[in-house]
């Protein structure tokens, strides 16, 4: 034979000596204690058998379950919206407390879905001349997004724009509407 060929076959005979499966030790039962000597003492349960690496094998993971609204599109998104709308007091841009708690939902929202980017409209009451409320509907999309910006979020990721007075989300001409309308939307425009 060549030497090459014998080491082979070495290298294969250590080989398989190293991985022969070895039987586990067998325990010797213990004779019963001769007729009439004193109760032994109790003796310790035997130690648990060793498990084998064989059966020890993990779990495959827990499959995890779909998240709904990251699978829905665009549209359905925006028509039934997981972003609540940030009201505001009459001519005003300033987030107050409610303001900011909407906001800051929202946020979370955002920093949950780091895809998406939204845009912040401006909305204002009826009220006021056109370019007034163009003005007042940009100041309150700029100040949600400075107030997300602050909470963490990209501002790379916000876009704004006013439409004043052109699209009231309540079309009545009261105060109920009047407070309805005067808010920052937020729309999803990609994920």
């Amino acid at each position: 034979m060549t030497r090459h060929t014998v080491l082979v076959l070495l290298f294969a005979s250590v080989l398989l000596a190293g991985c022969a499966r070895r039987q586990p030790p067998v325990a010797t039962p213990t004779p019963p204690p001769p007729a009439g000597a004193p109760p032994a003492a109790a003796t310790p349960a035997p130690p648990p058998p060793a498990v084998r690496v064989e059966e020890a094998l993990p779990l495959p993971p827990e499959p995890v379950a779909e998240d709904a609204i990251a699978n829905r599109s665009l549209d359905d998104l925006n028509r039934d919206s997981p972003f609540k709308p940030v009201f505001f007091a009459l001519d005003s841009a300033e987030l107050d407390e409610p303001g900011r708690a909407v906001a800051t939902a929202n946020a979370q929202l955002l920093r949950k879905y780091p895809a998406w980017v939204i845009t912040v409209e401006g909305h204002c009451d009826e009220r006021g001349t056109a370019e007034y409320n163009l003005a007042l509907g940009e100041r309150r999309a700029v100040a949600v997004k400075t107030y997300l910006a602050s909470l963490g979020v990209s501002p790379d990721r916000i876009r704004t724009v006013s439409y004043g007075k052109e699209f009231p989300f309540d079309p009545g001409h009261d105060e109920a509407a009047w407070t309805r309308n005067r808010r920052a939307h937020f729309v999803i425009t990609s994920k």
